[in-house]
């Protein structure tokens, strides 16, 4: 009986004109969405290779590795970014390296082009968490109430039919009338990144798996909640009233509410203010400095050469404990700013759970790696190149670039066209994304969430429908 239940709510629902309409438009943006997602990759991919060809185009012709003052490095475009877009455009590509110093990335994808800040990208998160949740509002609105209106309810139960087997027929077959058409939409855009030649390695596609799982359960929440109000209204268009209420307050209302009050219940200091301060500090650093420098006298005196290199030495050690100060009071600076922006952001994100929309995110955009961690992570990556350059600048010159250097040349007589340097021979900088099992660690709260809500309003479902007035 369950079967044949399951198979003739499928068959209403696949032969209703609602839903040849919402899954053609769903199935078009779902495929345009990796089509998209694949050709801004590649856009994405060529322009990195040519501000990198740049990048090494501008230290040619250099014949003296005291005239590489930093290293220009880039966030490299991930596959996945470009089908769940996250931060990813909002946050700096390019961060300035010196031997010493702080990090701050510039240069955002938004920056080159405000127009996608305004209306933004075609993503897999914008069809999760916009259409997907709509087509399966329009699938389970009248789910109920809608047989109520037709009378078909009643005839239906006047069968010996239980009212738990009814309503476990009708979450079957709505499930798999949403399910299967969207898995095949999806299979075809996976099918199109193949054709496309987009680069995905193993993980990748098994994070792909995942986001789209992420989706579905997202998308069930939706299903699942419109068969709970449609048990608990005596009209679909009350239904349908009702649901579209609760998915504007979740997908648009809630987030965003979340962000302004966890704002004002946590104060945190202005990136302006953190910089004015560091820079304070910085001048009062260098004012010690040139106190130390005016009372330098060197040991050896009446060579040239011998000055300058105990000069270097001592302009090292200078700028060894300046380091040391500045990165230990930025770390304070930083660290107490950090705390509270975090603070925030739990709160924020904490309040936001409320809404299935939010969950869904955060869920789909650690798996693509393009959460709100992604900045700090970049940053982190480079640090660890920092220190490799740093090293090798030191091998070649006898100190960190950002250093303040006394430097000599005497040339005598004619001397041999020097050398240019050779660009190849910088340490190169490789982007490590944050790792799977991290991934999967960052988005199983959020998809217990989805997973809670829809065993919610599944539960909800059968205790309305028992007490459902039939006639």
């Amino acid at each position: 009986m369950l079967r044949i239940l399951a198979k003739k709510e499928v068959r209403e629902i696949l032969g209703s004109m609602k839903f040849v309409i919402t899954f053609s438009a769903c199935a078009v943006l779902i495929l345009l969405s990796f089509y998209m997602g694949a050709e801004n990759y590649s856009l994405s991919r060529a322009q990195y290779e040519a501000v990198m060809a740049q990048n090494m185009e501008r230290l040619e012709g250099l014949t003296d590795w005291f005239s590489v003052r930093s290293q220009r490095v880039f966030l490299p475009p991930q596959p996945l970014a470009s089908l769940v877009n996250g931060v990813s455009n909002d946050i700096g590509r390019t961060i300035e390296v010196e031997g010493r110093g702080e990090l701050t990335a510039d240069d955002s994808r938004y920056n080159d082009d405000p127009i996608f800040a305004i209306f933004r990208f075609l993503d897999l998160d914008f069809i999760f968490g916009t259409i997907l949740s709509l087509f399966a509002i329009l699938l389970g609105y009248n789910t109920i109430s809608g047989e109520k209106e037709q009378g078909t309810l009643r005839l239906a139960l006047s069968n010996p039919i239980s009212r738990n087997l009814y309503i476990l027929g009708k979450l079957l077959g709505s499930g798999i009338a949403l399910v299967v058409p969207l898995v095949i939409a999806m299979l075809i855009g996976c099918l199109l990144l193949v054709i496309l030649q987009h680069p995905m390695s193993g993980e990748d596609w098994l994070r792909l798996a995942i986001i789209i799982i992420t989706g579905l359960f997202y998308a069930g929440v939706f299903l699942t909640l419109s068969l709970f109000i449609s048990s608990v209204t005596y009209r679909s268009s009350n239904s349908f009233l009702l649901l579209l209420s609760i998915w504007i307050f979740s997908a648009l209302i809630i987030p965003r509410a979340s962000v302004l009050l966890a704002g004002r219940a946590v104060d945190v200091p202005g990136i302006d203010e953190n910089i004015s301060q560091k820079a304070k500090y910085s001048s009062q650093l260098f004012k010690e400095e040139l106190a130390k420098i005016s009372q330098f006298q060197p040991a050896s005196s009446g060579d040239p050469e011998k000055m300058v290199n105990e000069f270097n030495r001592f302009m090292e050690d200078i700028a060894d404990e300046r380091e040391k100060k500045q990165n230990e009071f930025n770390a304070r600076i930083n660290e107490a700013r950090n705390n509270k922006l975090r603070r925030r952001e739990r709160l924020s994100f904490n309040l936001a759970r409320i809404s299935p929309s939010t969950s869904m995110t955060l869920a789909a955009t650690a798996m693509a790696g393009t959460s709100l961690d992604l900045k700090d992570h970049f940053v982190d990556e480079v640090s660890k190149y920092q220190k490799a350059f740093g090293d090798f600048m030191v091998n070649k010159t006898g100190s960190k670039p950002g250093d303040r250097m006394m430097m000599m040349k005497i040339k005598l007589g004619d001397e041999e066209e020097p050398e240019q340097i050779d660009p190849n021979e910088l340490p190169v900088f490789r982007y490590q994304s944050v790792s799977l099992a991290q991934s999967v660690k960052s988005s199983l709260p959020d998809l217990g969430l989805l997973a809670i809500y829809n065993l919610l309003f599944i539960a909800g479902s059968f205790r309305a429908f028992g007490r459902y007035d039939l006639r």
